[in-house]
């Protein structure tokens, strides 16, 4: 049996704390693997206590950081590698993976167990395209990590590429994208759906787009009068103009017939979210730094229409014009234009969505994608 380990700060679990996209693959990959046979162990960092249990057969590992003023960041490294170290003598684990955000690994250095990275979007990338400065010691560590790093994945191409050119590299990476549990996502009741709803589903932060989406709608609203928004997701502060509430920012820029018909629902439970997505008729992402995001996927599994950016990952994700509408976020006349006709032509929303579903069938869903990483896998851990 093969044991794979992932070492990630976030986990989707009451128990480990807040979670985001990283979270949630890491969890999507591991029931696949489980249901391949792998046994999957999380290790869990910057956790309030050292601590493990069962989350229906995936083995979480809560592991506490090392606080010492100054040294922190290299303790907690150490500690970490020795976990590493003990688990891989003890046959327990047969390799780690690691996300690239801030580069967790960059002084983690195992005695024989193989490290592979996989790109979700690190914070000298995710800086890189929402145009703000990095951190010089995140960007520092990260290309470390990705430097000594064993082998390396990336959940789309783009991310691989603009990593390269990002930090002066020339590394290859082996493409397996986010997977989704296609059977989860599926429509129950087709009638549940309200017209002309649209829906947006996640952090409410500029470099998503949600500074666009107010000057969208408003255009939406001009030829669909009875067009409703709903936004679910956190709100979170505005990095650049340092104000505390983007969804503050973003009510200011509603004209007033628009912001009649917009309702922010806060975040909502994880379960929830399938329901929400039931009810909309369009789903929009005007995103400007996404790496490969789940969400999209989501909508998709549940044949709902879709308008997003166009931007680099996007194309690996929906094919423009036939699983969906891929437009500039800064294009609002042409964003909300498609919005509309896709309000308005029922027949055209129809074949649209069902393109969709097959497409995440084909390249997305978790049987599949859980193959391709044990392929992968074993190239490193059966390696003569």
């Amino acid at each position: 049996m093969m044991h794979i380990a992932f070492l990630t700060p976030e986990y989707p679990h009451p128990k480990t704390g807040n979670s985001g996209g990283i979270g949630t693959s890491i969890k999507n990959l591991a029931i696949g693997l489980l249901e391949q046979d792998v046994s999957v162990r999380v290790l869990v960092y910057g956790q309030k206590e050292d601590a493990t249990f069962d989350d229906n057969g995936i083995f979480i590992q809560q592991i506490k950081n090392v606080k010492l003023k100054g040294l922190s960041w290299f303790l907690t490294r150490k500690k970490l590698e020795k976990i590493i170290n003990n688990l891989y003598k003890n046959k327990e684990i047969d390799l780690v993976e690691a996300a690239d955000w801030t580069g967790i690994t960059s002084f983690i250095m195992p005695d024989n167990c193989p490290i592979v990275i996989r790109l979700h979007g690190s914070d000298a990338y995710f800086c890189h395209l929402d145009n703000r400065p990095v951190k010089w010691i995140n960007k520092f560590h990260e290309k470390r990590a990705l430097q000594n790093a064993d082998k390396l994945l990336s959940v789309s191409q783009f991310t691989a590429d603009k990593t390269n050119e990002i930090f002066g590299l020339n590394k290859e990476f082996t493409i397996i994208p986010n997977p989704i549990e296609t059977n989860l996502f599926q429509i129950n009741n087709e009638n549940s759906r309200k017209e002309k709803t649209i829906l947006y589903f996640g952090s409410l932060i500029r470099k998503k787009g949600l500074l666009e989406l107010p000057l969208i709608f408003n255009k939406v609203i001009e030829n669909s009068p009875n067009a409703k928004l709903i936004l679910i997701g956190k709100d979170v502060p505005d990095i650049i103009s340092g104000n505390s509430s983007t969804w503050q920012m973003m009510q200011e820029l509603f004209s007033e017939d628009a912001k009649k018909n917009v309702d922010y629902l806060g975040s909502v439970p994880y379960s929830e979210i399938k329901i929400k997505i039931e009810e909309a008729m369009v789903c929009v992402f005007p995103s400007f730094a996404e790496a490969l995001p789940v969400s999209w996927l989501e909508a998709m599994a549940m044949q709902r229409l879709i308008v997003a950016s166009d931007i680099g990952w996007a194309n690996e994700m929906i094919i423009d014009g036939e699983s969906g509408f891929l437009v500039s976020p800064m294009n609002h006349d042409l964003f909300a234009s498609r919005i509309v006709q896709l309000l308005e032509d029922t027949s055209l929303g129809s074949e649209m969505g069902k393109n969709a579903r097959t497409r995440v069938k084909k390249f997305f869903d978790i049987d599949k994608v859980a193959k391709d990483n044990i392929e992968f896998y074993k190239t490193l851990i059966f390696k003569s």
